[in-house]
């Protein structure tokens, strides 16, 4: 696999999607659960969503429940909880694995492209971000503890490059 269009994911609703649908767009890609510390930052990525969408950024939120069973939902409880508590429009997709044997392909790729500290490729926490420029390719990894709003500066100069 070379970018990330090369990937396929379900949204939250079971339907699949093609990632070379959003093809020259700038993509945050986050791990989500609902009972977290960081459950929050839905309201800050629903901002970046609302601020940059019209100049290309796309927000994909994968749910996950791989640490501290954080969110234990069905796919449709999950959504109805983003919407109804944080006004989530951005792309919801159908909850995941982001570590292990299990790991979606996506993750698994996206962890190669940008190791994080140590050169770890595991998913230390819910909220890790990926930044992927309108290439397709990992621009930046950020960790759970780095808020959406932080990542303005990076997601502008994503926005203003071709690559």
């Amino acid at each position: 696999m070379t970018s990330v269009y090369d990937f396929e994911a379900r949204q939250i609703d079971g339907q699949p999607v093609s990632l070379s649908a959003f093809k020259g767009k700038v993509l945050l890609i986050v791990n989500t659960a609902s009972k977290c510390g960081f459950t929050p930052q839905f309201a800050g990525l629903e901002e970046l969503h609302e601020k940059y969408a019209d100049q290309g950024l796309a927000v994909l939120g994968f749910p996950s429940n791989q640490f501290g069973g954080q969110d234990p939902g069905t796919n449709e409880e999950i959504g109805a909880f983003c919407m109804k508590n944080y006004g989530v429009s951005f792309q919801m997709m159908e909850k995941i694995d982001v570590n292990g044997s299990g790991a979606a392909p996506l993750y698994q790729w996206l962890v190669k492209e940008k190791p994080g500290l140590l050169g770890s490729t595991a998913i230390k926490w819910n909220f890790t971000k990926f930044l992927v420029g309108r290439d397709g390719q990992v621009r930046k990894r950020y960790a759970p503890l780095d808020t959406p709003a932080s990542l303005s500066r990076d997601i502008e100069a994503a926005l203003a490059s071709s690559a």
